[in-house]
């Protein structure tokens, strides 16, 4: 096929495009080869030795660097950055000669950017926004905004990478220091200390943003690894670090902060609608969490387009360098 086949679609001479659904402002490299029926959007880059099955789907504005193929059951996103020679799967177990009735798809959402020489095994998503280091090995789906390096794949944080430590000097002379993210914010405790040791009360008006109905503690989370992910419609709840340390990120869908809990005389409040993210758990973290309503699983925003739609998030969230 001609590179003038397609009205506003570039394809070198030496490239081959089999397809026609392709979108203007596309441009098709030399030696890349497309079967015929592949989708591809508008203003993609498909660069020199890119292969394409029957099987994909590329959104809008989707750059694929140079020596990577993508197989059958592949569908990726907007925005998406696809490394040089980074490598999809579609097959668990593959044999010469059998193949599949159906391939696994692997999903890789808007805004996701993949390394060079990364491995992603099938079937996985990869989340939005989501950040896969140079040779990683993905053997697990990848959540939103996180950064995911080594082999295997761990994430090693999030796209708020400058991370705020909440101890009392980060709140000056005030008893509350609000992030910019719905109306989360820092929360100094009453501290007594003395030769005998430490007190940290908390009377349930005042000392915390509301009058709690609920309270569990985490303990003993075996890694280092991503523990909560959600949001909450009308629960309020409030977490201090009784011992040990760990991250949280907070995302209203607009802005995104980080933050150390490690103090207990600084506790955070996180508001409704509003994704948080615990991680970095370090061994013998001691989490406690006051709630303002009773468990109730209808509460919960488990899957983060889901809560992005019903917050009205525009665009992709901005990653802030912390508390300012």
């Amino acid at each position: 096929m001609s590179r003038q086949a397609i009205a506003g679609v570039f394809v070198h001479e030496q490239g081959i495009c089999e397809s026609r659904s392709i979108g203007p402002g596309t441009r098709i490299w030399a030696f890349a080869h497309v079967l015929p029926q592949a989708q591809i959007g508008s203003d993609c880059n498909i660069c020199d030795h890119v292969f394409i099955e029957n099987d994909v789907i590329v959104g809008d504005r989707v750059t694929v660097k140079s020596g990577v193929q993508l197989w059958d059951g592949v569908r990726v996103g907007n925005d998406v950055f696809i490394g040089p020679n980074a490598t999809f799967t579609n097959d668990r177990f593959p044999r010469s000669k059998h193949r599949p009735d159906r391939y696994l798809q692997t999903i890789v959402e808007d805004g996701a950017s993949i390394g060079a020489n990364a491995t992603i095994l099938p079937g996985l998503r990869i989340g939005r926004a989501a950040m896969v280091g140079a040779g990683a090995v993905v053997t697990k789906a990848v959540p939103p905004n996180a950064v995911v390096v080594g082999n295997p794949g761990v994430i090693v944080g999030y796209q708020a990478e400058a991370t705020e430590p909440a101890q009392p000097a980060a709140l000056s002379d005030a008893r509350e220091k609000r992030l910019g993210v719905g109306d989360c914010a820092l929360w100094r405790l009453r501290t007594f200390a003395d030769m005998r040791g430490g007190l940290t009360p908390m009377e349930f008006r005042g000392d915390v943003p509301f009058v709690p109905r609920r309270t569990f503690v985490v303990h003993s989370v075996p890694s280092r690894e991503v523990r909560g992910e959600h949001a909450h419609r009308v629960c309020e709840q409030f977490l201090v670090a009784v011992h040990g340390r760990l991250n949280v990120v907070v995302d209203d869908g607009r802005r995104r902060r980080e933050v150390v809990l490690e103090d207990r005389s600084v506790g955070l409040y996180v508001s409704p609608m509003v994704w948080a993210v615990q991680y970095k758990f370090d061994p013998e973290t001691v989490l406690l969490a006051l709630a303002s309503h009773p468990y109730d699983p209808a509460d919960y925003l488990r899957d983060y387009e889901e809560f992005r739609l019903l917050v009205g998030a525009s665009a992709l969230p901005a990653a802030d360098a912390g508390v300012q």
